[in-house]
């Protein structure tokens, strides 16, 4: 079931989003954002906001936002776990137009943003997507949300399911063990789901050995980081499949699989992991972790 449901501060955000884009404007771009902003919030007609929101990559460009670790410190304050590293310009000045729709009247707002994302590009889909962990009324977005991870884009899947906390806070189980499968199916890391681990369940566990069964079949690779869900509901069957982990010629999937069995509440597993000494005493002494797994041994790090 979903986690929680946050009210987000709309008004702090939009000061944070407003603040990173003003170093990067001229004077020209930075006095058509914030006219186009009065204007919405001032519930100007369905026409302005649409036809404002397409065009704000030719007043901003799609360069990536410029964001430094206080920015991104600063934006987990506004928002728990919202991180915009690697946003655009026009995603971010995108995103300020959608937090000046006035939100007072939920039937109103819902239905004006059902508009703009059944109207919406792709690119426009991933800024929507990206955004809604920031937009008001978020139990609304649920259904949204879930129609974003059916999308065969893998930018809009990815907007939707990485780096997002959306999905953890408003999906339910079966929309978001979906996903997970999907991540490992199209190849999105798993590291940058928000709340991987909480939420972790044993339909999810079963799902990924499944998966992993198939990989094998097939003579297929797939990501050490498919255990990383799998450990804590581990079954006594499953030993067999983290054993064969173990065998693998990767250096990555034993690593992977040590940390699996380190957490795995199965005494033979941890039989199993004491075969591996050097991988113990690395997890033992902190100096292997999922993190650090990820970071050594994942193209898409992302901290």
């Amino acid at each position: 079931m979903p986690t929680r449901s946050i009210r987000p501060d709309v008004t702090a955000i939009s000061t944070l989003i407003q603040g990173w884009l003003a170093p990067h404007l001229d004077e020209k771009a930075a006095a058509w954002l914030e006219a186009k902003r009065h204007d919405i919030a001032a519930r100007a007609a369905d026409w302005v906001f649409f036809s404002s929101f397409s065009a704000v990559p030719r007043y901003l460009g799609k360069a990536e936002l410029p964001l430094h670790k206080a920015d991104l410190d600063a934006a987990g304050r506004a928002r728990p776990d919202w991180s915009p590293l690697g946003w655009s310009l026009d995603q971010a000045g995108r995103t300020l137009l959608l937090l000046a729709n006035p939100s007072d009247d939920a039937a109103v707002y819902g239905a004006r943003m059902d508009a703009v994302f059944n109207a919406a590009d792709v690119g426009e889909s991933v800024t929507l997507y990206q955004a809604l962990p920031l937009l008001p009324h978020p139990e609304r977005f649920r259904a949204r949300g879930a129609e974003g991870l059916r999308s065969n884009m893998v930018s809009v899947f990815n907007a939707v399911s990485l780096d997002n906390p959306f999905p953890a806070e408003q999906f339910d189980e079966n929309t978001w063990n979906q996903m997970v499968l999907k991540c490992c199916f199209v190849g999105s890391p798993l590291h940058r789901i928000v709340g991987l681990e909480g939420r972790a369940n044993p339909t999810l566990s079963q799902m990924l050995v499944d998966y992993a069964h198939e990989r094998w079949a097939a003579s297929r690779s797939l990501t050490p980081e498919l255990w990383r869900p799998v450990a804590p509901f581990a079954t006594p069957a499953m030993l067999a499949d983290l054993e064969r982990v173990f065998n693998d010629p990767d250096p990555a999937l034993h690593e992977a699989g040590a940390l699996a069995l380190a957490s795995c509440p199965l005494k033979p597993g941890h039989a199993l992991l004491a075969t591996r000494p050097d991988l113990k005493a690395r997890i033992d002494s902190g100096a292997l972790t999922w993190t650090s797994h990820a970071r050594d041994r994942m193209p898409d790090w992302r901290p």
